[in-house]
C-alpha cells in the first residue's frame, strides 16, 4: 500500500524569512521551523495570519537554528494550542531562549508604547488599526513577494499588540528538548530525525527526516541555513550524499562573496578611515553569529597592529549573552578556534569593549567621544537599537554605515545599501548624508558557488529539490544552475502543498 505524504510550504517561499514547513503523513504531523516574517510591513503582517493547520494537532517541531526567522513564532504556536516536544541541538536551545525572550520583551514594550500613543491620539490610532485589519485581510490573498517589491522601504519600532508575551514564551521554552548532532531520534509515529551541523551559527542544523509509512520509506533533507566553509569559530557544513527530497536555501543565489581575506582587509580599512575622520563606524549586525564573527576579526586585526584601538560599543545585550552561550559550547568550535582557546587567546572578545545594557546607555553612545565603533542589531535595520542609531546619525557625513550581511528585499537596510538618498523611520523622512559601505565576505550564509559545491556531494539526485529561503531574483539565478547539475527543481509558493509520492 502506498501511503500519503504531504509537504506544506508555509514560509521562506520566494522570501528569506518566515521559515516553516509542515510534513504530514497518515499517522503524524511534524513541523520544521516556525519562523517569524521580517522585513517590509507587507511581510511582517503575515505573522498575524492564522496558522494553516490546527497547532494542537502537530506531533513535534524540529528547529534548524535560533535565528528569529526560523524560531520567532514558536511562542505564538504554543499559545495557540501546540503542546508537544520541540527538538533542537543543545546550543540552539540555549540561543533560542535568548532570542525568544528578547522578542517577547520588545513586543510587550512596543505594545505598551502604542497603547500610550492611542490614549493621546485615539482617532489616529483607530485609523491605523483599521488600516492594519485591511492589510491583514489582503495578506491572505495578495502575492506577498509582489507586495514587498511594490512597497516603499521603511522601518518602524512600534507594534499595535504583541504576538506573544514573556509568559507565553516561557511556556513554549518548557517544551524544548536538546539533542546531539548525529543521533537518530524518533519524533513522531513513523518519523525519525537526525541533526547534522550546518555551519551557519552555533548549534545550527541540517535536518534529515526519515519517514516510514506503510510500504513506503522516504528521506527528506531540510538544509536550514548553510554556512560557509572556512568561516571562523564554528565547523564547516556537513556533506549530505542522498535524499528522496531536498529543501535548499538560496539566500545568495546568483552572488559570490569576497574571499575572507578581502573581507578582513575591508573591515580594517573602514576602522582606519573612521579613526582618521574621528567619526562613527556603525555596523548593523544580527546578535547571534555575525556579531561574534565581527568581534573575532576586530580582535585579530587589533592584535596584529593593523587597526587603531578605537572604542567599541556592543549595543546589544543579547549579543553579549549569546557570546556567553558560544563560550559554553566549545565542543561546537572548529579546530583553529579551539587552538586559540588553548593558548588563552579569547576568540570572541575585544579589549575594553563597552556593553550597553539599558536603552539610556544606548542613546548616550551618540554623545560619546569620537572616533568610535558601534555594533548593534538587527542586521537589516528592521528593528532593534540599530534603528535609533541610524535615525540619529544617517544625516552625519562623519558616520560610516557598514553592512556585513544580507539585506532582504523591502528592508530599510537594502534601500540604504542601494544608495537611497532618504530614509523613512517611524514615519519621518530623513536625508542620507552618511557614508555607506558593504562587505559580503562575513556572511554566515554560503554563496552560490558554495551552495552548488554542497549539492555536489549528492551521489544520488533527489526526486525533487525545492529551492526555498531566497528572494525571487536569487532563486531565478540559482535554479538553472542547480538543474545544470542534474537536479529536478521546483520553487514553491507560499502555502503550496506538494504530494511526496
Amino acid at each position: 500500500m502506498m501511503a500519503e505524504m504531504r509537504l506544506h510550504f508555509l514560509g521562506a517561499t520566494r522570501t528569506v524569512t518566515g521559515s516553516q514547513y509542515l510534513l504530514e503523513t497518515d499517522r503524524a504531523r511534524v513541523l520544521i521551523d516556525c519562523g517569524m516574517f521580517q522585513g517590509s510591513p507587507h511581510d511582517v503582517i503575515r505573522n498575524r495570519v492564522p496558522f494553516a493547520y490546527q497547532p494542537g494537532d502537530v506531533d513535534a517541531l524540529l528547529l534548524t537554528h535560533a535565528h528569529l526567522d526560523h524560531c520567532g513564532l514558536i511562542p505564538h504556536l504554543a499559545a495557540s494550542g501546540f503542546r508537544k516536544p520541540i527538538y533542537a541541538t543543545k546550543g540552539s536551545v540555549d540561543l533560542t531562549r535568548l532570542v525568544l525572550l528578547d522578542s517577547a520583551k520588545l513586543q510587550e514594550e512596543f505594545a505598551q508604547s502604542h497603547q500610550r500613543f492611542a490614549k493621546r491620539n485615539p482617532d489616529r490610532a483607530a485609523a491605523e488599526d483599521e488600516a492594519t485589519m485591511a492589510e491583514l485581510a489582503a495578506a491572505t490573498t495578495k502575492d506577498p513577494a509582489a507586495a514587498t517589491r511594490d512597497a516603499a522601504p521603511a522601518a518602524t519600532t512600534e507594534l499595535r499588540a504583541p504576538l506573544y508575551t514573556v509568559d507565553d514564551t516561557n511556556a513554549a521554552l518548557a517544551l524544548f528538548q536538546g539533542i546531539d548532532y548525529g543521533a537518530e531520534l524518533q519524533v513522531a509515529p513513523g518519523i525519525t530525525a537526525t541533526f547534522l551541523d550546518a555551519g551557519h551559527i552555533l548549534g545550527s542544523a541540517i535536518i534529515r527526516v526519515r519517514v516510514m509509512e506503510g510500504d513506503t520509506e522516504r528521506t527528506i533533507v531540510f538544509s536550514g541555513d548553510l554556512g560557509r566553509p572556512g568561516s571562523p569559530i564554528i565547523r564547516d557544513p556537513t556533506p549530505v550524499t542522498s535524499a528522496d527530497y531536498l529543501l535548499i536555501e538560496s539566500t545568495y543565489g546568483g552572488k559570490t562573496h569576497e574571499p575572507q581575506e578581502e573581507a578582513i582587509r575591508l573591515l580594517g580599512e573602514a576602522v582606519k578611515l573612521t579613526g582618521d575622520a574621528k567619526g562613527v563606524l556603525l555596523v548593523p549586525s544580527f546578535a547571534i553569529g555575525r556579531t561574534q564573527e565581527i568581534v573575532y576579526e576586530l580582535g585579530r586585526l587589533l592584535s596584529a597592529g593593523t587597526i587603531p584601538h578605537l572604542p567599541l560599543y556592543l549595543d546589544s545585550p543579547m549579543a553579549q549573552t549569546a557570546s556567553d552561550v558560544y563560550r559554553a559550547h566549545l565542543d561546537y568550535f572548529d579546530d583553529d578556534t579551539r587552538a586559540l582557546i588553548t593558548r588563552h587567546d579569547p576568540p570572541i572578545d575585544y579589549p575594553d569593549a563597552v556593553v550597553t545594557s539599558s536603552a539610556k546607555e544606548s542613546v548616550a553612545i551618540e554623545h560619546a567621544a569620537r572616533p568610535l565603533m558601534v555594533i548593534a542589531s538587527n542586521g537589516m535595520i528592521t528593528g532593534g537599537r540599530i534603528v535609533q542609531h541610524v535615525k540619529a546619525l544617517v544625516a552625519d557625513p562623519a558616520m560610516t554605515l557598514l553592512f556585513v550581511g544580507y539585506q532582504g528585499d523591502g528592508t530599510l537596510g537594502a534601500s540604504l545599501q542601494q544608495g537611497a538618498t532618504q530614509a523613512r523611520i517611524d514615519g519621518q523622512d530623513l536625508e542620507v548624508h552618511c557614508q555607506v559601505r558593504s562587505i559580503s565576505g562575513f556572511s554566515a550564509h554560503a554563496d552560490e558557488p558554495e551552495l552548488l559545491a554542497w549539492l555536489g556531494n549528492f551521489t544520488a539526485k533527489p526526486r525533487t529539490t525545492f529551492i526555498v529561503h531566497g528572494d525571487p531574483a536569487a532563486q531565478a539565478a540559482f535554479e538553472p544552475k542547480v538543474r545544470a547539475l542534474g537536479f529536478a527543481t521546483a520553487v514553491p509558493d507560499w502555502r503550496q502543498t506538494v504530494e511526496l509520492t
